[in-house]
């Protein structure tokens, strides 16, 4: 009980009213493959969805619910799917802010999670949960919880000043994807977070070794970090550069080698679009203040931005590929792809995601595992990243290290 009130203590928001679903979706409900039914004296919830998106659920109290949140899944078939029994009473599903979903289950008592998890499937992913009975007090504790340090920003301390562009080193942050709620993928007991959180800090302490560079982790621990705060944390860091860094698995298929991933062109619009209804716009374009521009104006004022940047990433993905070319490893057969991926979308930070290999791969995962293959790979990405950052500082796009 004592590791489900630690679990629960890490994931909170308060409830908000119900609304229509508008916003456009990373993931879509697949009601057909979903159920959720009386088990026992339990609930077992099993929701299945086009795709993994990051995730969390707590319950609250008066009266009893259980609170799913997600990154933009579209529960429009929720009513579609199967249920037995009479513990949920109800399901409700709307937005509850700018690039979160919020579905809530009203239960007939208090029911604590005992189990939660995401796994990968052939058509996307699947949020398994197990509710089980617990006395109101336990329940009432439970629902008290206050929002863990972890949903925010880090603390000022942990930042650096932001220099004039031009001197001192590069900073890079490194964000490591995933973590404690959301493990991403996993294969033969090993799970994305903690392979990808184990390379950005030896990544980390390899560039700042160096001497030119500073270095930001957008977390440092098995933690879960929303996609909005790693934004903002490479802003108040004042980024030169973000580098994402995943290990994907595939249900189908035989991929494997490194891929590196850019902002798709039919993707910026969107990102655009989005970024423009948010209300904390001060958070998106560094040096210019959009709070009181109307939703035109900010996405005119972004899109110039990314004309500007766009190139400036193309050149670091060449750069990047061409160095760990020069070092002999393998890289998938379309080295640099594009997608609309929420942690790239800064309209004025060069960011890159890189998918360090394929879970799926056993000699992908062989090589994660592998501390000289990682060493071989942090010296190639500290090669390219090097290269480019020269190259653009003749335009004074980027601090020379």
């Amino acid at each position: 009980m004592r590791a489900i009130l630690t679990f629960l203590a890490a994931l909170y928001l308060a409830i908000a009213p119900a609304s229509a679903q508008e916003l456009s979706a990373l993931a879509r409900l697949a009601p057909e493959t979903s159920k959720i039914g009386d088990v026992g004296k339990g609930v077992s919830v099993g929701l299945s969805l086009s795709q993994s998106v990051p995730w969390r659920v707590r319950v609250l109290d008066n009266p009893p619910r259980l609170i799913l949140d997600t990154r933009e899944v579209d529960w429009s078939q929720i009513a579609a799917v199967p249920r037995s029994g009479g513990r949920v009473l109800d399901l409700r599903a709307g937005v509850f802010r700018p690039g979160w979903s919020r579905l809530v289950l009203e239960l007939a008592g208090p029911l604590g999670v005992t189990s939660a998890g995401m796994e990968t499937t052939a058509d996307g992913a699947k949020i398994n949960l197990t509710l089980s009975p617990v006395a109101p007090d336990v329940f009432a504790q439970m629902a008290a919880r206050p929002e863990p340090e972890g949903w925010a920003l880090p603390k000022p301390a942990d930042l650096p000043g932001i220099l004039p562009r031009g001197t001192g080193p590069l900073v890079v942050v490194l964000d490591p994807g995933h973590g404690g709620i959301d493990p991403g993928a996993e294969s033969q007991g090993l799970r994305e977070a903690n392979l990808v959180l184990t390379f950005a800090r030896e990544f980390k302490e390899a560039l700042q070794r160096s001497g030119n560079f500073l270095v930001i982790l957008t977390r440092d621990d098995d933690v879960f970090i929303p996609l909005e705060t790693r934004i903002s944390t490479a802003r108040a860091a004042g980024a030169d550069v973000f580098i994402s860094l995943h290990a994907d698995a595939l249900a189908e298929g035989n991929a494997s080698g490194a891929t590196l991933y850019t902002l798709a062109d039919d993707a910026t619009d969107m990102a655009a679009q989005a970024l423009a209804e948010r209300h904390d716009r001060d958070d998106l374009l560094a040096g210019v203040d959009l709070t009181d521009q109307d939703d035109v104006i900010a996405h005119v004022l972004m899109d110039m931005a990314r004309t500007q940047t766009a190139p400036r990433v193309d050149r670091l993905a060449k750069a990047l590929e061409t160095a760990i070319k020069a070092e002999g490893l393998r890289m998938h057969r379309k080295p640099i792809q594009s997608g609309g991926f929420s942690v790239l979308k800064s309209p004025d930070i060069p960011s890159i995601l890189i998918e360090l290999g394929f879970l799926s791969s056993p000699r992908d995962l062989a090589h994660l595992t592998d501390p000289a293959w990682r060493a071989q790979m942090i010296g190639a990405l500290q090669t390219g990243l090097t290269a480019w950052t020269n190259a653009e500082a003749t335009n004074d796009a980027v601090k020379r290290p």
